[in-house]
């Protein structure tokens, strides 16, 4: 995907981010103000994909308390119609070099261990990432908790 910046993400992102998140189902979009305005309170890391027209997609992380070092990426969305292009990897790259260049060490993913996420933790293996544990029934009854990690270096 050329012409792709990967920056902050900006309050003016908002409607657009709402509707990746609804489209992709990844949470309620009424959700997204909030939860930009918290996590920019407390220091997490929020990340938007633009190309010269539109929002792409989003990723956004926090730290995981009671840790030295160790993040969880808590949202990674890409508009459906840009999926398949290299916009989730570069958010996840961006995203990696941001933690490893403030001296983080360890980045978690968690997901869902149902037939319908299989694409999603397949995506995460071709980045890198690792499973590292599996709760079943975590999420609900015969839907495990996957956890994936990337040591940042």
């Amino acid at each position: 995907m050329q012409d792709l910046d990967i920056s902050e993400t900006r309050t003016d992102d908002i409607p657009a981010i709402g509707r990746i998140v609804r489209d992709t189902g990844l949470f309620p979009p009424e959700m997204v103000a909030e939860l930009l305005a918290e996590g920019q309170a407390e220091g997490h890391i929020w990340l938007t994909a633009r190309d010269d027209q539109q929002v792409l997609g989003l990723v956004f992380g926090e730290p995981e308390p009671l840790t030295d070092g160790t993040w969880n990426m808590r949202a990674l969305a890409v508009a459906p119609s840009s999926q398949g292009l290299g916009v989730g990897k570069a958010l996840v790259r961006t995203l990696e070099q941001a933690l490893n260049q403030a001296g983080h060490r360890l980045l978690l993913v968690d997901t869902s261990g149902t037939d319908a996420f299989a694409e999603t933790r397949a995506f995460y293996r071709a980045t890198g990432y690792r499973q590292v544990a599996e709760i079943a029934d975590y999420w609900g009854e015969g839907d495990a908790k996957i956890t994936f990690a990337k040591v940042l270096s």
